[in-house]
């Protein structure tokens, strides 16, 4: 705490913690010391430092791991490395809402089980609703709709992640980016506000529905969380996000993606630099090898990233599932001979889409995916050219089952017998499956 700061006396110590309305949001907190985080604790289980090394080996290792996070459980998603210094006071967000707690349990009906819509290392994020334009709680169905995150006491999220979050949130806003309302500080109460996302995460819509996400859709997605994460790369302060996955894709009522959970944002590097060294935290499946193997974060981390969501989006895979066969349980590993093989490459589409896609779409999508997961960080693409690759696949018509039924239709005029009777009759009930285009294993 600054040393110019009055001490407060016991009796007027939570006085001495509310912010002045006057004040920008949590950073009039972070001023007076409220926020700094307890001094983070160093693991033996800290991977080292080494130089990155590109073989099978240890590749295989890396791919083999879990999906699980990155780090020992009592430090889970704790970074080692000191905290980004807050911005100045001048850069405040000056828009942000600050809530009372009791506003917050009144929005969410006393925080009530039923209201819940997700729950993580963090707590429990609840559904609520306030008065359009200020912090009192509204009636439900009225007012505006939020999400509110809770912290958990002794959350694995911890505080210096809800400082994080309302660091890059509270001043980073585009159309791709989930939109943080506000924030509670209050005793040892750490809750934060958000726009409510209506459709909720790209993961529950990929894995979790009987109904398969159509490819219209999946395409949009990918192109719009490209976008947020190119924004987050290309501005004049870089940010690394970190932990791009599909739970952290939320979507809105037209399915445009937004990033959400910023708490393992890091500050990319600055001048000269190429990299920043860091404790090694998000998730097995998501993370890129040499950022695993090094603590060497860049850019293109989160490009390696990508690459695994847009495997997930293609195949209706996730990045690791131990219920599959052992060749089968890492995405990656799995994915990339197809990859690399045009002739194999219809069998990685999610069986589900039964041919509903576009054929030129895959291709594209598959050879960029192959680009992402590049072994070496220097050969994968920046996030503006996957945008630009992404961009134009929105408007390609060129279905498989279009292509499907034309070679049904000229298999059957060859096979016509003289006096022009069909041979063979082909219905409309004929699995889709059974298409030459899309041969591969369909596990349910």
């Amino acid at each position: 705490m600054s040393t110019n700061q009055p001490k407060p006396n016991n009796n007027n110590k939570k006085n001495s913690m509310e912010m002045d309305n006057n004040k920008c949001g949590c950073w009039s907190v972070l001023k007076r010391g409220v926020c700094k985080p307890s001094a983070s604790r160093h693991s033996p289980n800290t991977i080292p430092r080494t130089s990155v090394v590109h073989d099978a080996a240890t590749e295989t290792r890396y791919l083999n791991a879990s999906n699980r996070e990155l780090c020992p459980p009592n430090e889970a998603r704790i970074s080692s490395d000191n905290p980004d210094p807050p911005p100045q006071e001048n850069k405040a967000p000056c828009q942000l809402l600050q809530f009372t707690f009791q506003e917050l349990k009144s929005a969410t009906g006393n925080f009530r089980p039923d209201s819940i819509l997700g729950e993580g290392g963090f707590g429990y994020v609840f559904k609520g609703w306030i008065e359009e334009g200020g912090t009192a709680p509204a009636k439900p169905g009225s007012g505006v709709t939020v999400a509110v995150k809770s912290l958990k006491p002794d959350g694995l999220q911890g505080h210096r992640e809800w400082v994080a979050e309302v660091d890059f949130l509270g001043q980073l806003h585009h159309p791709n980016l989930v939109k943080l309302i506000g924030y509670c500080i209050e005793d040892d109460q750490r809750l934060l506000v958000y726009e409510f996302m209506t459709r909720g995460s790209l993961e529950n819509h990929l894995f979790r529905r009987t109904v398969p996400l159509p490819w219209s859709n999946r395409v949009k997605i990918a192109l719009g969380a490209a976008k947020g994460l190119a924004f987050l790369h290309n501005g004049p302060e870089p940010v690394i996000y970190r932990d791009f996955k599909t739970s952290n894709i939320l979507l809105d009522t037209e399915y445009t993606a937004k990033l959400s959970d910023f708490g393992l944002a890091k500050a990319g590097p600055q001048g000269d630099k190429t990299h920043v060294s860091t404790r090694v935290v998000g998730t097995y499946g998501y993370a890129a090898p040499e950022y695993v193997m090094t603590g060497h974060l860049t850019s293109k981390s989160d490009v390696y990233s990508f690459g695994v969501v847009l495997l997930e989006i293609l195949t209706g895979r996730r990045s690791m599932d131990k219920k599959r066969p052992s060749g089968e349980q890492n995405l990656v590993s799995w994915a990339r001979p197809y990859l690399a093989d045009k002739r194999k490459l219809y069998q990685l589409v999610d069986p589900r889409l039964e041919l509903n896609y576009s054929l030129k779409a895959v291709q594209k999508i598959a050879q960029l995916a192959y680009s992402c997961l590049s072994r070496d960080p220097k050969s994968r693409p920046n996030m503006d050219e996957v945008v630009k690759a992404l961009t134009p696949l929105q408007d390609l018509n060129d279905f498989a089952i279009l292509s499907y039924h034309s070679r049904l239709s000229q298999q059957g005029r060859r096979k016509k017998k003289p006096d022009g009777t069909p041979h063979i009759t082909y219905t409309h009930s004929k699995s889709m499956r059974a298409s030459p285009l899309n041969t591969g294993r369909h596990i349910r």
